[in-house]
């Protein structure tokens, strides 16, 4: 989840106005600076909340905006709950966005990221929409353009990889990285927290709160990279990537995990999903706060802070930090495939991988078949 990608911009106030708002995709074509030129198409539903929420949905490569928009329940929400959807479309061959090069991976930098940046203050201008309830989410290439703003322009993110991993060694636009995609980067927190840094030198502002999902039978971006966004994003809040605060198994759905590492981070590994995590839309609408039950505001202003433990965007939670040491049972039958779970805290099934695999421990709570 993407909020405040941009604040302190003035809204426009619009009076005598009583038209009904169309309820269909719409490109607009002129919505500000756009290096790349990144496609913009907007769905209003026909009944629009007073200064709506936004939601932009980005899509996976081989996909584009309008293809979004028919193959995600984000306009069906958008009409029961009365907020915004726009839909960036790649500008790029094989429509995968741009999450290599230098200008998309840096603050006003003129590439992908800069476009859809500026396609958020349209909306805030034209649209009168809440600056403070601008949401991000997306699926495969997508997701990696989610995480991208999130640290360029300070939501929720479907099997993606962590902004910056798939950096360019030659610069190159919309480049291919191997070494990310198959999961061979094993950075520290710090290090990550240091490359998002790096995408907005001077910045000391909140970043936005994030929640993660990924399959564990993803042979596109594989699995380990759920790991390295976590990393990343435990390092700019201050969390333990190594030590999450609770961990809820089927959760959001039988054989999903979620683990939490605070109120601003949460990861879901999907046992046996592919590439294509499933968008868990009624999911996605307690994280972004349009109903009650999900992630805590970002603190506003430089230097401010969140109260680690507490939720306030629905009922307060009390997080406890597990004492006791991480603990496997004994197997239950049968061995675990490759990329499966194997152990970790609470974990009842078999512990014994197929071979040539061996089980892994990415946390305390979860090990896997690696």
């Amino acid at each position: 989840m993407i909020k405040t990608i941009l604040t302190s911009l003035l809204l426009c106030l619009y009076t005598g106005l009583a038209a009904a708002l169309p309820s269909s995709l719409q490109q607009v074509t002129n919505f500000g600076s756009n290096p790349t030129n990144v496609g913009m198409y907007v769905y209003k539903p026909t009944t629009v909340t007073a200064n709506p929420a936004v939601i932009f949905a980005i899509h996976e490569c081989t996909a584009s905006g309008p293809a979004y928009f028919s193959g995600s329940p984000y306009a069906s929400l958008a009409d029961t709950y009365g907020f915004i959807v726009i839909y960036p479309s790649s500008p790029n061959s094989g429509t995968c966005w741009d999450v290599s090069s230098k200008a998309s991976l840096t603050h006003n930098g003129g590439g992908d990221s800069n476009g859809i940046a500026n396609m958020v203050a349209y909306a805030i201008s034209t649209y009168g929409a809440d600056a403070s309830r601008i949401f991000v989410t997306g699926s495969s290439s997508g997701a990696m353009m989610t995480n991208v703003l999130c640290a360029t322009y300070p939501e929720l993110v479907y099997s993606g990889v962590a902004a910056g991993c798939f950096v360019s060694s030659n610069g190159g636009v919309d480049a291919w990285n191997s070494t990310c995609a198959e999961g061979q980067v094993d950075d520290t927190q710090q290090q990550w927290a240091n490359v998002v840094h790096a995408m907005y030198p001077g910045y000391t502002g909140a970043y936005p709160p994030i929640q993660e999902y990924h399959g564990t039978a993803d042979t596109t971006l594989l699995p380990p990279n759920l790991n390295e966004e976590i990393k990343e994003w435990a390092g700019i809040f201050g969390y333990n990537a190594a030590a999450p605060t609770q961990v809820l198994q089927n959760t959001p759905l039988s054989g999903y995990t979620k683990s939490i590492y605070g109120p601003n981070l949460q990861g879901i590994l999907a046992q046996g999903v592919g590439h294509t995590v499933p968008i868990q839309g009624s999911e996605d609408m307690k994280w972004f706060g349009i109903v009650a039950g999900g992630a805590a505001p970002p603190p506003s202003g430089p230097g401010s802070t969140t109260t680690t433990g507490t939720t306030t965007t629905g009922p307060t939670t009390t997080i406890t930090t597990p004492t006791s040491p991480p603990t496997t049972t004994a197997p239950t039958g049968g061995t675990v495939a490759h990329w499966g779970q194997c152990g970790g805290m609470g974990w009842t099934g078999a512990t014994v991988c197929a071979a040539p695999y061996t089980c892994q421990a990415a946390n305390a709570y979860y090990s896997q078949c690696l």
